[in-house]
């Protein structure tokens, strides 16, 4: 089968095409035909091993000190067509169509998977019929964590939500998962992704290159902060003596900010991702069908483009997702690196 290896830590060429061996479902495996598969920040974090210091060593430790060798494969997103299960599993069959997602196994950029039924990372989910394979690919991971960030917000019908950074593939989730429990949203991002994000139902929207939230006199009840770094003490300003600072990509001088914060202050910080679930995505699934929520897709690539996939995440620009077609990958007759 065709699938797209990683052969070290570093920029996007290292991810190169490669022939291997199609696996064999165990007794409680399901094996998948890969449809479409996406590009997210996690995936890049990962080829690049560009991760903070506390996380980074433990990574390489684990995945291979000089050069991934446990994890050879990317993509933790994913939806196809069940190939073949194995003997004891009952809850897919072939010809079912699924997305979700191999946890921390990756292995999404090749033409099939195999997923452990057993396994507590795998989360898989029977494809809405309504959408395609790719929004049903990139709903996964960003409508998982969504889903778990406005629970910890702990939203209230007419509280006021901040999301800054709004415009990835967690935040265009978050605004429409907020909205469907009756919260007042403001989203900021750039310019270009302003009008997107009304039409997902932002009651305000803020250009960050122009206006500074936390210089105004509004106060949230809760703060969903996907960009991190520097903007800790704004969104910390941003909320309510009572409100809750709920960090997405929380840096250790951070984490240890928000303990103190949460020690000595009125407001709570929350950080961290949360555990996936296939009762969650499931959830995910029927809001899909309903068409509550929808998945916004930037950019799809062939799975051939991989690279050029990879590059243009990196440039921090995309609207909520990439989606990668790996479904006609055994038509092409080769790997393009542009």
């Amino acid at each position: 089968m065709k699938a797209v290896l990683w052969t070290r830590y570093g920029a996007p060429e290292a991810l190169r095409p490669a022939e291997l061996p199609l696996p064999v479902p165990r007794e409680r495996d399901v094996l998948i035909r890969v449809h479409a598969a996406t590009v997210t920040a996690g995936d890049c974090e990962m080829r690049s091993l560009r991760l903070p210091a506390f996380l980074g060593l433990p990574m390489r430790m684990y995945v291979g000190f000089r050069r991934p060798r446990r994890i050879r494969v990317l993509g933790q997103e994913l939806a196809g067509m069940v190939e073949s299960v194995g003997s004891a599993v009952h809850e897919f069959r072939p010809g079912d169509a699924v997305f979700g997602s191999p946890g921390m196994r990756l292995g999404a950029y090749a033409e099939q998977v195999r997923l452990s039924m057993d396994s507590e990372e795998t989360v898989l989910a029977r494809k809405p019929a309504a959408i395609s394979f790719e929004e049903a690919a990139a709903s996964t991971v960003g409508g998982l964590e969504a889903l778990h960030f406005m629970r910890r917000a702990a939203l209230s019908p007419g509280d006021a939500l901040l999301i800054n950074g709004a415009g990835g593939s967690i935040g265009t989730f978050a605004i429409q998962l907020a909205k469907h429990h009756g919260a007042e949203v403001t989203a900021v991002d750039a310019a270009g992704k302003l009008d997107m994000l009304r039409q997902l139902g932002a009651d305000h929207v803020v250009d960050y290159t122009r206006e500074d939230f936390s210089q105004s006199d509004m106060r949230y009840d809760a703060v969903l902060d996907m960009v991190g770094g520097t903007s800790f003490p704004r969104c910390m300003r941003a909320l309510k003596a009572d409100g809750r600072y709920l960090m997405a990509n929380p840096s250790l001088r951070n984490m240890l900010r928000g303990k103190l914060m949460t020690l000595f202050g009125g407001k709570r910080v929350i950080g961290g991702a949360g555990r996936q679930r296939i009762e969650d995505l499931e959830y995910i699934a029927r809001l899909l069908e309903e068409g509550t929520v929808r998945t916004v897709i930037d950019r799809r690539y062939p799975l051939e483009r991989i690279v050029e996939a990879h590059r243009y995440a990196e440039t921090g620009t995309k609207t909520g997702n990439i989606a990668i077609t790996v479904r006609d990958a055994a038509a092409n007759t080769g790997f393009s690196s542009a």
